[in-house]
């Protein structure tokens, strides 16, 4: 109900174990720049934005034959960053990585947005993660019944670290909070790495935080993980329920990323793009370390991306509406 699979081609590709099913268009011309391109990371350095930009940047600088830079733009639930893409010259050289808030939420979220829509192209599609449900350790809870009677039960309430307004931890943990009972004031912040730094240092209760920056903190035990959002478990934190499991029912949620550019950018240069991005997504560093982070590189056409963002918009602006979610 949640989520939506995508049948892509999966032609083999030799001597890497951890192939990426490619659709037929990364067959096609490879982007090469003129210039040193730019991957604008609409969040403060250290989140998923900005770590997923820096590895993709890496990859893609070979077969583009430029540099590739990484832009923070921190702040409003990621439409600065939207913006800064949007203004640069749409010549295939700026990309955004975008998200469900941004890129799909925030069209229900948000009142008034500088951006439609209409303004962006999906480029391809970069991966897929699980959530997970992070308290510090030193808070007296150990699952989600805990956190309930906890939160019910503690006189001066509870605080909920949200990493961006509009992001698919906000949503889930706003999910988690109706269908719990559990009153929380949300704390927003401008991206993952200030609301954990405040979460491991006390100063906020839980979080809902996506697996790649939450993961580090859980091993080293600075944080506690007490469910998954998932329908399924995470491979990397087997032991940790999904919150299917525990009864709440259809609670599918998973952080995804993809590459935009403005929309007056040429198809053709949208296709190169897809082609040198696909390129780099099959690379079998960038497939092992997202894999190591808890994820699952994507890839695919630009085509298959679009039909993608669509569905996400549509579903959460039914949840949103629903639930009466705000920013």
């Amino acid at each position: 109900m949640w989520s939506r699979i995508f049948q892509m081609g999966a032609p083999v590709i030799a001597a890497v174990s951890l192939a990426l099913p490619l659709s037929a268009h990364s067959q096609g011309e490879v982007f090469k720049a003129s210039k040193p391109m730019h991957i604008v990371a609409p969040s403060s350095p250290g989140g998923i934005l900005d770590q997923t930009s820096r590895l993709v940047a890496k990859a893609l600088t070979d077969i583009v034959g430029q540099p590739v830079i990484v832009d923070n733009h921190p702040g409003a639930g990621g439409t600065i960053g939207i913006q800064t893409m949007l203004r640069a010259e749409p010549d295939g050289h700026t990309l955004v990585m975008g998200s469900l808030g941004p890129n799909a939420a925030n069209y229900t979220l948000q009142d008034k947005l500088p951006y439609t829509a209409a303004d962006m192209t999906g480029v391809i599609r970069v991966l897929t993660m699980p959530d997970v449900v992070v308290v510090n350790p030193k808070l007296p809870v150990k699952s989600i019944a805990e956190l309930k009677a906890y939160a019910q039960n503690n006189p001066n309430g509870v605080s909920m670290a949200v990493s961006t307004s509009g992001s698919s931890g906000h949503l889930a943990g706003a999910m988690l909070n109706q269908r719990a009972g559990i009153k929380a004031v949300e704390v927003v912040y401008r991206g993952a790495s200030p609301a954990l730094t405040d979460l491991v240092g006390g100063q906020v209760d839980y979080m809902v935080d996506n697996l790649i920056t939450a993961l580090p903190l859980v091993r080293s035990g600075k944080l506690r993980a007490i469910a998954v959002t998932t329908r399924e478990r995470s491979a990397e934190l087997p032991d940790v329920p999904t919150l299917m499991e525990l009864g709440y029912k259809d609670f599918d949620v998973s952080v995804w990323l993809g590459l935009f550019v403005s929309s007056k950018t040429p198809a053709a240069t949208v296709q190169a793009l897809n082609a040198a991005l696909n390129k780099a997504l099959s690379d079998p560093q960038v497939q092992k370390t997202i894999a190591q982070q808890g994820g699952s590189a994507t890839g695919g056409s630009t085509e298959e991306f679009a039909q993608f963002v669509r569905n996400e918009t549509t579903r959460w602006a039914e949840v949103i509406r629903a639930g009466n979610i705000k920013p």
